[in-house]
């Protein structure tokens, strides 16, 4: 019989939207967790409702399609929160609750009356995580912003592209998922080791400006260090070094190269019949001749001709794959990281798998994405609440 999954029994209100929050939460939920997804019933309201009405930018809604994997291992509950019944049921599933997750501006939550201060009076064993930008204190707490806001703050896009051009945007990876959604996984964890030795939860703050700074904690312990700034795309590690970068092959694709260490170095320079380079890895007024035969060299064979020659070197190579050669890749395979599931109907989806491998208490995908108050009845029943009740305030609005 295999062993329930790590964080099994583990109950987590999921009050999220965006990338960050629901990033977490589908950690959690993959490690066993039970993720309760408190959604908002009904159309947009407020501001989203006035965006949504313009009929040019639609607010964001949840996708509910069953290859979404951040709604994957969640229940969904339709709650007005600005309602009376929906507030009191959300207090009742805090009193039983081990975590809750939002990712609201400062200060919303309070309003709300679903606060730390609050939740934390009906149960002192709640840990409270709330991701933001910038976080519950300091000069910027309540300004807006997203991803590329928040990595131009912490320093790491000025890092990022070619020398002499504007910085590359890397998608919404570093503060979204990195910065906010693996960060604020890592604090729950932390917090439920620190509550079975205390007895107490917590609140648990988390900022993307934050997560951002600390995925920089090399790049800035070299800065302290020296005190210089480093100029995009000239450094050895950013593109300015020919064993370093990537090149285009005699199809169009993009072969990557990353031999740093001097063995390495030496195997790639024997492989491209540039021996001549061997001793001068690190002088710079050789760079520009590597460049060229690199680039040259390259262009005479397939990305994937390449691919075989440079791993059997034993040199640090990797082919830039796009997202559709992804499934196809042997190592990508045999480490189960796209997976298909099952659907209710019958059906199969791909999915990302379970990056984290545990060997006794593996995470699973138990379920895929729910739809909006897909089990309300069952999780307003399991608090003791009638049918009778359900339908009242599905009528009034208060669930769905």
């Amino acid at each position: 019989m295999a062993a329930p999954a790590p964080l099994t029994g583990i109950k987590i209100l999921d009050l999220t939207k965006l990338a960050p929050g629901p990033h977490c939460t589908m950690i959690l939920g993959d490690l066993g967790a039970d993720i309760i997804r408190v959604e908002e019933p009904g159309e947009p309201t407020g501001r989203r409702a006035a965006q949504a009405g313009t009929g040019q930018v639609k607010a964001p809604r949840p996708s509910y399609a069953p290859s979404n994997a951040v709604a994957r291992n969640k229940r969904s509950i339709g709650l007005n929160l600005k309602s009376q019944p929906g507030r009191d049921i959300f207090l009742r599933l805090a009193r039983e609750a081990d975590v809750v997750v939002e990712e609201f501006r400062p200060g919303v939550a309070k309003r709300l009356g679903i606060d730390y201060e609050v939740l934390k009076q009906l149960n002192e064993k709640l840990i409270y995580c709330a991701v933001t930008g910038f976080g519950q204190t300091g000069p910027y707490r309540d300004l807006v912003g997203h991803d590329l806001n928040y990595i131009a703050q912490a320093g790491a896009l000025g890092l990022i592209g070619r020398k002499d051009q504007l910085p590359t945007i890397p998608l919404n990876l570093l503060a979204d998922y990195a910065g906010g959604g693996m960060h604020a996984a890592i604090g729950v964890l932390a917090a439920l080791v620190a509550r079975s030795q205390t007895g107490r939860g917590q609140y648990v703050d988390i900022a993307m400006l934050d997560g951002v700074m600390l995925v920089l904690a090399q790049a800035l312990s070299t800065y302290f260090g020296n005190r210089r700034v480093p100029q995009r795309g000239s450094q050895p590690g950013d593109g300015g070094a020919p064993f370093y970068n990537m090149y285009e092959t005699s199809d169009g694709k993009i072969i990557t190269i990353a031999s740093m260490e001097p063995w390495f170095y030496a195997n790639l320079c024997r492989a491209l019949n540039c021996e001549q380079f061997i001793g001068g890895q690190y002088d710079r007024d050789q760079w520009p001749a590597m460049f060229d035969h690199f680039a040259r060299t390259f262009k005479t064979q397939t990305r994937d001709q390449w691919w075989e020659i440079l791993t059997r070197a034993d040199i640090c190579v990797g082919r830039m794959l796009t997202l559709d050669e992804l499934e196809s890749d042997p190592q990508i395979r045999a480490r189960n990281m796209i997976v298909e599931v099952e659907t209710p109907a019958g059906e199969t989806v791909k999915q990302i798998g379970i990056s984290v491998k545990l060997s006794e208490t593996p995470g699973s995908i138990r379920s895929l994405a729910p739809r909006l108050g897909e089990h309300t009845d069952a999780i307003l029943a399991d608090l003791g609440y009638t049918p009778q009740d359900v339908a009242r305030w599905r009528s009034e609005g208060a669930v769905r």
